[in-house]
């Protein structure tokens, strides 16, 4: 049996003029994700980073930290959907508000999309496939004994465990909300395919560490 780890990046840089950064707190996040790994002894076969800068700074912070790897691949079909954009879309003074009236507008915004709108930019089925094929080009590679870390964002996140629990995207909103920072999700990939084992675990998290955004 293989097994896939899916690890939202840390903190990003909410407010500042380009987010795909991980702020300071996000870098001691994904620090402490690596840390934990080398205490207990564990490290992933091999890793994979979606294309944002956040994704690449969460992998080399983390992977650093656990003090084994030889570095990641990058497949952006892990990459977020364009958040900003869509909450934009919806509501022009949506960058404007704090985080917590962000996520109204944002969670507004993708119910739209969801249902057709935001035509310019990359439409929900897009971004579900590009999710649903990356994640079955990890779940080929997780082979008996294997362990595969996938640093991505929150929506692929949601989008993967939503299939894996309801075989849809029903859940995929409820869950986009409450994925943690640096928190890991693991799946296991058996005889009878992928499995969901564990989400959004945080227990390597102090509690001034968590975050949702």
């Amino acid at each position: 049996m293989g097994s896939i780890h899916l690890i939202r990046h840390g903190q990003a840089s909410w407010g500042a003029a380009d987010y795909d950064q991980l702020s300071e707190l996000g870098v001691r996040q994904s620090t402490a994700l690596g840390t934990s790994w080398e205490a207990s002894g564990w490290s992933p076969t091999e890793a994979v980073a979606g294309g944002m800068k956040r994704h690449a700074q969460t992998a080399i912070a983390t992977i650093d930290a656990c003090g084994e790897g030889d570095g990641y691949d990058v497949d952006a079909g892990w990459d977020e959907y364009d958040h900003v954009a869509l909450a934009r879309a919806h509501d022009p003074d949506a960058v404007h508000v704090d985080a917590k009236a962000f996520q109204v507008v944002l969670n507004g915004a993708i119910d739209g999309w969801m249902a057709g709108d935001h035509a310019d930019g990359e439409t929900y089925v897009d971004f579900r496939d590009r999710v649903r094929a990356a994640f079955d080009a990890v779940a080929k590679r997780a082979t008996s004994g294997r362990t595969v870390a996938v640093f991505t964002s929150g929506g692929p996140v949601a989008q993967v465990v939503s299939h894996l629990l309801a075989g849809d995207d029903s859940l995929f909103q409820r869950l986009n909300d409450v994925v943690v920072n640096a928190g890991v999700t693991t799946v296991i990939v058996g005889q009878s395919g992928p499995r969901l084992l564990a989400f959004n675990e945080h227990v390597h998290l102090p509690r001034d560490m968590v975050t949702f955004r």
